[in-house]
């Protein structure tokens, strides 16, 4: 029998906290610009993206499940997906049904931002849909495209989307925020897949810890750290980003641990999950905390 907790799982509820981390930072550029700002588009913006990190996780957990890689899969807290096909097959269509739905509203909210602030937000809507609907089968047998992609969707896309969504154009301030989270969500993944190498192999994923090994790797994820902080002092000097931009930096108490643990733990999964721990707190902190910056100045 499906219940709550079934329908809940291929949704990954308790990872969804980073959508309005991410959509938190389109708004405070929003609000910055001055432009009038409705509290109902804010909630039909929200919703969009919600539905968005929805059916790219339901997808993922179809696409896992269907190709065999869930029972080859050594699960972690931040990695492996949620379980819940391997431990209940019969919530295979219901995860299809689920991102399918959740892409359908995102479609129809979509087309009435297009509506009402014109044809700019299509490329970015068609691009998003894009990655949804290929992360899974096809982006993760491209290195280079599946280390960007996660932070593409959850950056550029899911933040400038944002504020196209509420003020009908683009901005210099919320494509250097966006870059942020395009950093820090590539990293995201980029490090859960430390603990997968083994079980990705087998079903044809080519992403960086498979191609160089989890050294090399832990190394690009150094850098994608580094280059957060390196726009956030960026754009603060460029003055594009308001000096409350800078309390992003007070993360980087946790990113610095996070960087060595990184590279001392590369291929060691256990030691490595309070650094993965710390990788989640570092995404969710730093965008809101650049976010506070931007609402205050």
């Amino acid at each position: 029998m499906v219940n709550s907790k079934d329908i809940l799982g291929p949704m990954r509820v308790p990872f969804l906290i980073l959508t309005p981390a991410c959509v938190l930072l389109g708004i405070a550029a929003a609000v910055r610009s001055g432009a009038h700002i409705n509290p109902l588009q804010v909630i039909l913006v929200l919703i969009g993206a919600l539905c968005t990190h929805i059916s790219v996780n339901a997808f993922n957990e179809y696409n896992d499940y269907r190709s065999g890689l869930d029972s080859r899969t050594q699960r972690t807290p931040f990695s492996g997906g949620s379980g819940t096909l391997p431990a209940k097959p019969g919530m295979v269509m219901p995860a299809l049904v689920i991102a399918l739905a959740s892409l359908l509203i995102i479609i129809l909210v979509g087309i009435y931002f297009t509506l009402q602030r014109g044809l700019g937000l299509l490329p970015l809507g068609i691009l998003g849909i894009l990655v949804i609907v290929t992360y899974t089968p096809w982006l993760t047998h491209n290195p280079v495209l599946c280390l960007i992609a996660p932070g593409l969707g959850f950056g550029p896309l899911m933040v400038m989307g944002t504020y196209f969504a509420l003020t009908g154009q683009y901005s210099s301030t919320a494509l250097l925020a966006s870059l942020v989270p395009f950093f820090l969500v590539s990293n995201l993944l980029l490090l859960n897949q430390f603990p997968d190498v083994d079980a990705d192999k087998t079903v044809g994923r080519r992403h960086y810890p498979i191609l160089i090994g989890r050294h090399l790797s832990s190394l690009i994820f150094g850098i994608f750290l580094v280059l957060t902080y390196v726009v956030i002092l960026a754009g603060v000097l460029l003055s594009i980003l308001p000096v409350g931009s800078l309390l992003g930096l007070a993360t980087l108490i946790l990113a610095v641990p996070l960087l060595k643990g990184s590279i001392r733990y590369a291929d060691d999964s256990r030691q490595l999950i309070p650094f993965m721990a710390k990788n989640v707190l570092v995404n969710l902190l730093t965008p809101v905390l650049v976010a506070v910056g931007l609402f205050i100045h």
